[in-house]
């Protein structure tokens, strides 16, 4: 008896590769431009692709495509089929070897990561990487969205999508100018109350991180200014304006050149947890789980 069944393989790798890119950007015209590719050509095999799968992926919403619920059951293995096919391919051509994309907030991205990936690359001569800062609420939505392959975030927030492992904690402190009033005696809770304090933007996990721990014991906090980044509140600080509460890797430096004090406080203290983060729906690849390694045994 002959079993006529067609197992052949009706989807390429070249239309998961322009599926995967079109849910990144939105369009075709945009995602062709992602993976070099003519916008016909890029539409041609997302045509292909759902004729094959016999259903639409996108909803056509005025120019733009959004995935619908069975685009999202594709998107992931797709992406892990398309990274595992270059890691392949980057086997025999050493000039295509694609980076290693790394979204990290800003602490561990300004003063943890920089050193790692340093000795990573050192051991590791032919990898490339490329490291995206942003806050916590940035890192997370690079992952979930495929367009970042980890992610290093501060404090609490995650997504479903997300699996987190603990990668090491931090200390919080609260630090001003030498000059200013509060430095170099013990700082009760109203003092605290009542000064001006130098704080990250909402939505960052140092932010996140100084509401959690002082919100409870001291009270609504007098925030004069919200920065976006940990050396502009640095320079701010260290001018005598105001008290901050930052990572002490943040400070480090400061603390060391005498810039900045750390305040002595009647609270006590405070760490916060440093995490990775991948989408759970995502296989990782040889490159990523040797960084991952890495990073773990830092």
């Amino acid at each position: 008896m002959n079993d006529k069944t067609d197992h052949r393989l009706r989807l390429t790798l070249r239309q998961l590769e322009v599926f995967a890119a079109t849910a990144r950007e939105g369009s075709t015209r945009a995602a062709a431009g992602r993976i070099a590719r003519s916008q016909s050509a890029a539409s041609a095999a997302l045509a292909d692709l759902e004729a094959a799968l016999g259903t639409q992926l996108f909803d056509r919403i005025g120019r733009r495509l959004v995935l619908n619920e069975n685009g999202r059951a594709l998107l992931a293995r797709s992406v892990s089929l398309v990274d595992q096919a270059a890691e392949l391919q980057a086997m025999f051509f050493a000039d295509q070897q694609m980076p290693l994309r790394i979204a990290a907030s800003f602490t561990t991205g300004e003063y943890l990561l920089p050193g790692i990936v340093l000795g990573w690359k050192q051991q590791n001569p032919k990898a490339r990487a490329r490291l995206i800062i942003g806050n916590t609420s940035d890192v997370i939505a690079a992952v979930v969205g495929f367009d970042a392959d980890v992610g290093f975030i501060e404090g609490r927030q995650t997504h479903p999508d997300l699996a987190v492992r603990r990668w090491r904690s931090d200390e919080m402190v609260v630090v001003a100018a030498p000059g200013h009033p509060l430095a170099g005696r013990t700082v009760g809770t109203r003092e605290l109350a009542e000064a001006g304090w130098v704080l990250r933007e909402e939505g960052s996990g140092t932010r996140e991180a100084t509401e959690d721990w002082l919100g409870r014991r001291v009270g609504p906090l007098d925030v004069e200014l919200e920065l976006g980044s940990s050396h502009a509140i640095k320079r701010v600080l260290a001018s005598g304006v105001g008290i901050g509460c930052m990572s002490r890797y943040a400070v480090a430096d400061a603390l060391a050149a005498g810039s900045l004090v750390e305040l002595k406080t009647t609270l006590p203290k405070n760490s916060r947890t440093l995490s990775i983060v991948l989408h759970r729906q995502r296989q990782p690849g040889r490159t990523l789980e040797a960084f991952i390694d890495y990073c773990m045994a830092e």
